[in-house]
């Protein structure tokens, strides 16, 4: 074990009605509150709540509603985004912090960035990694070709194959998701991926995580969104992008400035999806910078990513 991990205490909380397991860092009334995404689980932030805890933060990291250890509720309705934004506010309360820093990634980011437009409590910063905002997303879904790459949304729309695809072999494809896609798969051996590999084995876990797209397409949970209106958000934003995401086109990351007062922008070349785990040393750097009121240091080769 290292010892950043070593400095990672695990802990119980109840927010919203549920239990909810919390990889939790460091002490004190400001709360970074970290939220992971698919197919993750709190690990995936194993490298930055250190980090955090330096910069003088409780940071915790909970597993999400269905996923490892927290509770997972049966039905499908029981992921609606409202849900899940309920279950911000809860563990917000349940900190009893004076100030919080929300930051997400993947379906974490969607969570964050619905989070702060709803004003569901109040943040002091946010900081997103690889989810467009959902007003530049649907910008650039056709434009883009970001609908080519969300074939699989609607493949975890069926019931009962995905589930059987992603679990098959002991979720051997949970795995290759990392490495197949990552730009450094060193970052993903064996003893990493094992960790998402034996959540998703859970029973009912995958039903869970899968449940999240099913609520929010097939239950409209996103058409409700976006019929409430998209504000302006007014507290400072750093977003994080690996570019080299095979999911998520750059181009739905143009023109994020329309919906945010104080935006930064973070473009990292050698980077994938998988962007705090894939290049953790530079993001923590940027993340590092960036919550103290520092210049946030660029990428090297940012400066050739196009920006619309």
């Amino acid at each position: 074990m290292s010892a950043a991990a070593r400095e990672i205490r695990h802990e119980r909380i109840r927010a919203n009605g549920l239990a909810f397991h919390v990889a939790a860092c460091g002490e004190g009334e400001r709360l970074a509150l970290c939220l992971h995404g698919f197919p993750e689980t709190s690990f995936s932030w194993r490298h930055q709540l250190p980090v955090l805890a330096r910069l003088g933060y409780r940071a915790w990291a909970p597993d999400l509603r269905g996923y490892g250890e927290s509770d997972r509720p049966p039905r499908r309705e029981d992921y609606a985004i409202e849900a899940l934004l309920a279950d911000v506010a809860g563990l917000v309360d349940a900190s009893g912090a004076e100030r919080v820093v929300l930051i997400g990634h993947d379906w974490g980011a969607i969570v964050a960035w619905l989070a702060a437009i709803r004003g569901v409590r109040e943040f002091e910063r946010l900081v997103v990694m690889n989810v467009p905002h959902p007003g530049a997303w649907r910008a650039a879904f056709f434009r883009s070709h970001q609908w080519l790459r969300s074939w699989y949304v609607l493949f975890f729309q069926l019931p009962r194959l995905p589930e059987w695809l992603l679990g098959r072999r002991g979720a051997r494809a949970i795995g290759e998701a990392f490495r197949r896609t990552a730009v450094h798969p060193e970052r993903f051996p064996e003893e990493v991926t094992r960790v998402y590999r034996d959540a998703a084995l859970c029973p009912g876990a995958l039903t869970a995580m899968l449940d999240y797209y099913r609520a929010l397409v097939r239950g409209g949970g996103m058409r409700r969104q976006l019929a409430l209106g998209l504000p302006t958000i007014e507290i400072p934003t750093l977003l994080v992008w690996g570019v080299r995401d095979v999911a998520l086109s750059l181009a739905t990351t143009w023109g994020t400035d329309a919906w945010v007062r104080d935006l930064t922008v973070r473009y990292l070349p050698d980077a994938s999806h998988w962007v705090q785990q894939d290049a953790p040393e530079l993001v923590n750097e940027m993340l590092a910078a960036w919550l103290e009121g520092r210049a946030v240091p660029e990428a090297p080769g940012a400066e050739r990513v196009r920006r619309g």
